[in-house]
């Protein structure tokens, strides 16, 4: 399997300089930025991905193209949020299914590989969310990045990642995980749960026992705030 497959590259070779950029920078973002803006990757994605279904159901049936696209892109957007769930759940099921078959060619039964994946997905939803916007920033960066080299260097991008398919893998394996990290690191840590309000204002020892427990509060959302990246990677686990 090539991660960066050279019939995408020669497919891409008539995009201008401009376009390339824009893809390379929209990748770079979503690598970073995965988790923290995962909503409107989300609505984004499913919102441009049943526009170009249902401009495509269009052209096939000969009707109203650009109806069709415009009104199936508005629904898909307003859902988009509550298909969140069933996205993870086919995306992880679909991982699973290909990882299996990259490693075992001959695995049989693969339904069951593809409802464990999608289980997994679900569960582990920061987690997935995180590690699928990682891997396709990468690509679309990756991918855009090495037409622009192309494009100033004049070399034959096809034939060149043809020849380094397992370095390229490697490297795209690698920065797929530290896009983790980053997005781990840069995801705020969830703050602790305010304290009641008490009624009144506190008077005496009871109001110096109030205000202690204030400052215990602060304390702990301040440490909270400052938790090492490691801590926040272990919290990935939780259910998002």
């Amino acid at each position: 399997m090539q991660l960066l497959a050279p019939d995408i590259l020669a497919e891409a070779r008539g995009l201008t300089g401009a376009m390339l950029g824009t893809v390379c920078v929209v990748g770079i973002a979503l690598w970073l930025f995965g988790w923290r803006w995962h909503r409107f990757w989300v609505v984004a994605g499913i919102t441009l991905g049943a526009g170009l279904i249902g401009l495509n159901a269009g052209r096939t049936n000969g009707g109203q193209v650009m109806a069709i696209g415009i009104l199936l892109a508005v629904a898909a957007g307003m859902m988009a949020l509550e298909l969140a769930k069933v996205v993870a759940f086919v995306a992880g099921g679909i991982g699973a299914w290909l990882a299996v078959q990259w490693v075992l060619p001959q695995a049989q039964e693969l339904w069951a590989v593809f409802l464990s994946g999608g289980l997994l997905g679900l569960l582990l939803y920061r987690l997935w969310t995180m590690l699928l916007t990682s891997l396709i920033g990468t690509l679309l960066s990756w991918h855009a990045g090495i037409l622009l080299l192309e494009q100033l260097l004049k070399f034959d991008a096809v034939a060149w990642a043809a020849n380094h398919m397992v370095a390229l893998n490697g490297g795209v394996v690698g920065v797929v995980v530290l896009g983790i990290l980053v997005q781990t690191a840069a995801t705020p840590a969830d703050a602790p749960a305010p304290p009641a309000a008490h009624g009144g204002k506190p008077h005496g020892r009871k109001g110096h026992k109030d205000d202690t427990h204030g400052h215990d509060e602060h304390d702990h959302h301040e440490e909270a705030k400052s938790s090492p990246w490691w801590k926040r990677l272990l919290s990935l686990a939780k259910p998002g």
